[in-house]
């Protein structure tokens, strides 16, 4: 038995169906369909509007199943269809493959022998990206890409952009994407990500021919603008409620008994100092920077030499379960301060009191912000002189 024989028939076991979404690639489609049937019984192409030659080609092989329809909607939503029908069909899994012949079909086996190592991950192909004729704009791409894959999951990947993956289809069953052109390929990993699926980079290889014989259907301008929007959305998702979520479902007692022991009780910084991040991370935590807080907390205790995992955690005050004291502690203090009525109520709303309560809630949060800092600090220094903790070397 050969070498894509034998892959052939793991490809069939596992219910894995390959998926090459194209658009106007009538120059490359039927060697990548060739190359690609030599590992795989189960293809699945998306015919995005071509205007070219592609249908035609498509209609010489007659073991493929083709999706097909005559407006261009985008790589997202070819994607999404073919994702959508694979799952129905009964797959389990789509390996996702570009029809302009960058991609090698010989890469399958990468795939399959790790997914059958880990079932339930999302796979992604690691390309060289010092390899010849690779544009200089696609290794920033992708660095860029990588760099806010990070900030929104917290996770490293060599390769967020390459569009050769491997899809586990039972684990993005339920999910609903909002995206349809490039940006869906970031979207997903995201989101899955934050789902809890296991998102990982294998080894493969890529091609990129001479200049004048690429085929890109990128729009720099639309498309990257299209990427960056997603990504601030992504971001402040990710402040606001992914971070906090993971943060809550951290807070077992293994885990709080585990963090006070090695960031507390063990950590060099004095008894002060250890106070300090503690009563930063809470006023940090407070202050009007809803999505940045962590950010900040984290950055400026670097600067000033905290412990920046104490002032971290303690950032988070600013959960769900307690926005609504905040919120309303930071107005009742502005309110104070400012020496008037509280104005923000529901049958009082005006342009004028909007302006006001914005006034109001901005000077009452720095204001909250200051007082529960010292506060926590000064208490947490007390409680650490009074139980007599030593500072570790």
């Amino acid at each position: 038995m050969t070498l894509p024989d034998k892959y052939r028939e793991r490809v069939n076991t596992l219910k894995c169906v390959v998926v090459i979404p194209t658009y106007n690639n009538a120059g490359t489609i039927a060697r990548v369909l060739s190359d690609v049937a030599g590992y795989s019984d189960n293809i699945l192409v998306v015919n995005d509007g071509s205007t070219d030659d592609t249908a035609n080609i498509l209609s010489s092989f007659s073991n493929i199943r083709i999706i097909t329809y005559k407006k261009n909607r985008g790589k997202g939503y070819a994607l999404k269809q073919a994702l959508k029908t694979a799952a129905q069909t009964g797959y389990d899994y789509a390996i996702t493959i570009d029809a302009d012949g960058q991609h090698f079909a010989d890469d399958i086996p990468a795939f399959i022998d790790r997914i059958e190592q880990a079932p339930h991950s999302l796979l992604i192909g690691a390309r060289n990206l010092t390899a010849d004729n690779m544009p200089s704009k696609n290794t920033f791409a992708n660095k860029f890409s990588n760099f806010w894959y990070k900030v929104e999951t917290g996770q490293t990947l060599a390769d967020t952009q390459s569009g050769y993956r491997l899809y586990p289809l039972r684990q993005l069953r339920d999910m609903r994407f909002v995206t349809r052109h490039y940006d869906f390929e970031v979207e997903i990993i995201v989101r899955a990500a934050w789902k809890g699926i296991q998102v990982e980079n294998v080894p493969v290889k890529v091609y990129y021919p001479p200049v004048e014989e690429r085929v890109s259907h990128f729009r720099p301008l639309t498309d990257f603008t299209r990427i960056s929007l997603l990504n601030s959305v992504l971001v402040i998702c990710a402040l606001l409620f992914y971070y906090p979520w993971r943060f809550m479902r951290a807070m077992t007692k293994e885990n709080i008994r585990n963090f006070f022991d090695k960031q507390v009780l063990h950590s060099p910084d004095s008894n002060f100092r250890m106070a300090c991040a503690m009563g930063w991370g809470i006023f940090c935590g407070i202050i009007p920077l809803w999505g940045y807080q962590m950010i900040f907390a984290a950055v400026t205790a670097h600067f000033m030499r905290l412990n920046k995992v104490v002032a971290l955690v303690f950032s988070n005050i600013s959960i769900p379960p307690m926005i609504p004291f905040i919120l309303y502690g930071s107005v009742v203090f502005g309110a104070a301060i400012l020496g008037i009525d509280n104005p923000f109520t529901l049958d009082s709303i005006s342009i004028e009191n909007i302006g006001m309560s914005l006034t109001q809630y901005i000077t009452g949060s720095l204001a909250l912000a200051v007082v529960s800092g010292l506060v926590v600090c000064c208490v947490s220094w007390l409680i650490m002189i009074v139980c007599n903790r030593k500072k570790y070397e």
